[in-house]
């Protein structure tokens, strides 16, 4: 698909109005060129907030090799758009699974000196490929809870090759992308492939982490009826402190109007909890991959499949019953919305500009797994409410000192 260009930059600069702490930092970098030649290999979701992280690269001296970070994902008007302004750029929507690592062995052959990821596949890609012996590669950055967790067992396996920030730990990223901006926009494009009511329906959500979180108080500020399922007590525990149903997702099955997955593992929804849903029900991923509805099993199993709207397919299963599957199980939020909304995505991709920064300038370190500084961290939060007219008050030299005694 041909994006048109000029509603790309329409698109990139809406968000721009939005993003006021990432306009902060791009404004600096432009005076300072942190990055001159620095080469960037990005594999995001290619929006028009990634745009405005991308152009903030750009601006302050980085050569940008943008790859997306899901087959389905990419606007096409903004991936256009970039590279009228000169940003290589591979991706578009629809791709399939072989075009989608090509394009990130493509953004791999221009010898990255940063990695930034989303979801882990092209950090794992380079320790696959082993671009490190070939290239000088500083480090790379992880933006999502499912990424942390693959580089997580990565490091555990020994096979961790370089330094790789969390910035998906972050406070000022986790706190707030993860849990408002997943919980409105996974519930936006929910409503905008089906237009249903959610006020109320049964929603059942799976996983009770900042996604779920976000997820759940979303659907029952629309009026739904909220079911959680879990595997984490603690988390469980959460769910029913916070008012919300907790049950098995055999049970909820049997329930529930609208299914949401939000856990970063397999088959939170496995095919045997799909056979037993009304006829009716709506599937609907937030996670990362298409692998927390069993998806494939679904697929082989269906008695009949056809495309009712847009990336709505109804199922026709064994039993008869009728099932709609959203974005064929892949992130709903981007596939049939528009992803984040700026305001969060400002934080998020400030911690990831700032981060890079940090990195060139401590060129070095060992490979391992680091945090967002709190330097960092800290600036974007007080950047934010700075730029939302908000004051807070200050620690006095008195209670600093009393924070810091063990004495009464």
């Amino acid at each position: 698909m041909t994006g048109n260009i000029e509603l790309g930059i329409k698109k990139i600069d809406w968000a721009r109005r939005f993003m006021p702490v990432l306009d902060r930092v791009r404004e600096r970098f432009t005076r300072e060129r942190p990055f001159e030649s620095i080469v960037f290999s990005v594999t995001l979701h290619v929006t028009k907030e990634t745009a405005n992280l991308v152009e903030t690269l750009t601006d302050g001296g980085a050569k940008v090799y943008l790859t997306p970070a899901n087959p389905l994902s990419t606007d096409d008007d903004v991936a256009e758009a970039l590279k009228s302004k000169g940003v290589e750029v591979m991706a578009w929507r629809g791709m399939s699974m072989d075009e989608y690592f090509k394009a990130i062995d493509w953004a791999h052959s221009h010898s990255p000196c940063i990695l930034i990821d989303d979801g882990a596949d092209s950090i794992i890609r380079a320790h696959e490929k082993n671009i490190m012996s070939k290239n000088r590669v500083y480090g790379a950055l992880e933006e999502t809870t499912t990424g942390v967790i693959r580089i997580r067992a990565l490091e555990k396996a020994g096979r961790l090759m370089i330094p790789v920030f969390f910035v998906n730990e972050a406070q000022s990223k986790k706190l707030f992308d993860n849990r408002y901006g997943t919980g409105q926009s996974g519930v936006d494009g929910i409503i905008r492939a089906t237009s249903i009511l959610f006020a109320g329906k049964k929603v059942v959500v799976c996983g009770y982490g900042l996604v779920g979180k976000g997820v759940a108080n979303r659907a029952r500020g629309l009026g739904a009826s909220v079911i959680v399922t879990e595997v984490s007590p603690i988390r469980a525990l959460e769910a029913v402190m916070d008012g919300f149903t907790v049950m098995p997702i055999m049970e909820a099955a049997k329930v529930g109007d609208v299914f949401i997955t939000a856990t970063g593992n397999v088959k939170a929804i496995p095919y045997e909890a799909v056979a037993m849903m009304k006829d009716g029900a709506i599937l609907a991923n937030v996670g990362h991959f298409d692998v927390e509805i069993d998806v494939a099993t679904i697929y082989r199993e269906a008695k009949g499949i056809s495309e009712v709207k847009p990336f709505v397919e109804e199922i026709v299963l064994p039993n008869g019953k009728k099932v709609y599957l959203l974005a064929k199980g892949r992130v709903v939020n981007l596939v049939l919305a528009e992803g984040h909304p700026p305001d969060v995505m400002d934080m998020s991709f400030s911690n990831q500009a700032l981060v890079s920064e940090y990195l060139v300038k401590h060129k070095g370190l060992t490979p391992g797994i680091y945090p967002v500084p709190e330097e960092i961290d800290m600036l974007v939060a007080s950047t934010k409410l700075r730029t939302m007219g908000v004051k807070i008050d200050e620690l006095t030299d008195e209670q600093r000192e009393y924070l810091s005694s063990w004495k009464t």
